[in-house]
């Protein structure tokens, strides 16, 4: 899936150092709900098994490519794929280096294309905690709208947050 700036693509062994970086970066793991580091043989051997088919394994995660540097900037993922309801959650990441340049918004627009066009899905959706008013917005600024709230979702530094639910139909 390309656009004029960015590509999706699958997972490729040259990702691994990237991969590992975003999986072990300790600011991301209150959204990802990671609870400790991912070696580098445990991602090896993810890179190297992962089925790409959303279809058998329920996920699919590819590599937001800038296309001027051809350097990864993000993921975007699917998971939770339900093909008798047609839906599926959705998940992005971006560096911070990377942020507000487009690059979320153009791979977002690439995905939606794909679950809509391709994957005949009805609805994405997600959750956001309260808190991530950058997420938030995000959502919010690409048609998501927010449906409900799980009352005391998570726990962080021995405080609870609510987590949004949201969901965009296609």
């Amino acid at each position: 899936m390309i656009s004029d700036k960015i590509s999706l693509r699958a997972l490729e062994p040259d990702d691994l150092s990237f991969l590992y970086m975003v999986e072990n970066n300790i600011d991301n793991w209150q959204v990802s709900e990671t609870t400790m580091p991912f070696s580098k043989y445990l991602l090896h051997q993810y890179i190297e098994k992962i089925d790409q088919d959303i279809s058998n394994t329920g996920q699919l995660r590819l590599v937001i490519t800038d296309n001027s540097t051809k350097e990864a900037v993000g993921l975007i993922d699917l998971f939770n794929f339900d093909s008798i309801h047609k839906r599926c959650a959705i998940g992005i990441i971006i560096n911070n280096d990377s942020r507000n340049l487009g690059f979320g918004q153009e791979a977002l627009e690439l995905l939606i294309t794909y679950c809509k066009y391709t994957l005949n899905l009805h609805q994405l959706y997600c959750d956001i905690q309260s808190n991530n008013n950058s997420s938030i917005n995000f959502f919010e600024n690409n048609g998501f709208k927010k449906t409900g709230i799980k009352k005391d979702w998570h726990l962080s530094n021995k405080t609870y947050i609510d987590v949004l639910f949201y969901q965009k139909l296609l």
